[in-house]
């Protein structure tokens, strides 16, 4: 039989104590979220089940979205057993987040961190409860930052940090945490036949996220009332009007009553860029009006033929879907 170096069993525990260290910090705050509707015997009859993270000892909980939608009764399994009812606080589809409100005191609690300072082949730990399995512990590192894909609402969710954790169905709302026990991500999103990409939303995105739906009972985003598609530009005419990347953000309707059309902005202007920072693609545009706010005047940049102009357009909320 072959003898391991010293090292590589070093090298193995020091992997291990880190893994187990994670799994003891926020373990207990992971919970199993059941949603489905109560049947005539007062029992939960569950149409699905996901994974959630306690964040606060009164039992908020994060979620994903598609976990908690539509669900007319919610529970949650701590790993001690018990059993919790859960109502919803407030969901975002466009992020596919949700928070919830465990009904119980003096809960575990995950420490949050901040996924801004993630570097890819970092350490990651992903607890959740696929396929039913409670408490399912799996580990890799970050494989890539800066990701988007498209939310349930078609709104990109930006920043999405992709890892090869082993996910499976159930994991989805669970926590994504670094070797120092800190939650990173909520975990979203694996891909179909894929193996090695799983997705999580950044802690940084939950965080906004919470606090608008404390405050205010849903996300407030900005809304500019127009219509916008990425347009490449050739390389030629891009150093000749000095733009300020590759592609810029074409107008392709504008609403005559919505703060573009009111402040001037027509189709065909293309957009440089808001409040001076360049805005090249249409993700850039969602991403400088999730930092703008409503009601306070943004200075768009935009090419009208040849002609830079200076426009001062000044958001609103995202009008309620009737």
């Amino acid at each position: 039989m072959p003898t391991i170096p010293i090292a590589e069993i070093e090298a193995l525990d020091a992997y291990s104590q880190a893994v187990v260290s994670v799994v003891d910090a926020v373990g207990p705050a992971v919970v199993s979220i059941t949603s489905g509707r109560s049947g005539s015997d007062g029992a939960l009859g569950a149409t699905s089940a996901g994974s959630g993270v306690i964040i606060a000892p009164d039992g908020y909980a994060l979620t994903n979205d598609h976990v908690v939608h539509g669900a007319g009764r919610l529970a949650a399994t701590l790993t001690d057993g018990r059993t919790l009812d859960a109502v919803l606080v407030g969901e975002d589809p466009s992020t596919d987040l949700a928070l919830v409100r465990l009904n119980g005191t003096d809960l575990p609690v995950a420490e949050l961190g901040r996924s801004s300072r993630l570097r890819v082949g970092q350490l990651v730990v992903a607890i959740g409860n696929p396929l039913g399995f409670q408490s399912t512990v799996s580990a890799g590192v970050v494989s890539a930052l800066g990701r988007s894909f498209r939310s349930a609402t078609g709104r990109p969710i930006e920043n999405v940090i992709q890892t090869d954790v082993a996910l499976n169905p159930g994991n989805s709302g669970g926590p994504l945490v670094d070797s120092a026990g800190r939650v990173v991500g909520i975990n979203t999103a694996i891909i179909a036949m894929a193996q090695g990409l799983s997705f999580a939303v950044p802690i940084d995105t939950a965080t906004w996220v919470i606090g608008e739906l404390l405050g205010h009972g849903h996300v407030r985003r900005a809304w500019l009332g127009l219509v916008a598609q990425t347009r490449p530009v050739a390389p030629a005419q891009g150093r000749r009007l000095a733009l300020p990347g590759d592609s810029v953000v074409e107008i392709v309707a504008v609403e005559p009553a919505g703060p573009a059309g009111t402040a001037g902005l027509r189709v065909g202007d293309r957009i440089l860029a808001i409040d001076g920072q360049p805005t090249t693609t249409v993700e850039e545009l969602h991403g400088r009006l999730r930092t703008v706010p409503i009601g306070t005047p943004v200075e768009v940049s935009v090419l009208r033929g040849n002609d830079r102009m200076q426009v001062a357009v000044t958001p609103r909320e995202v009008p309620s879907t009737p």
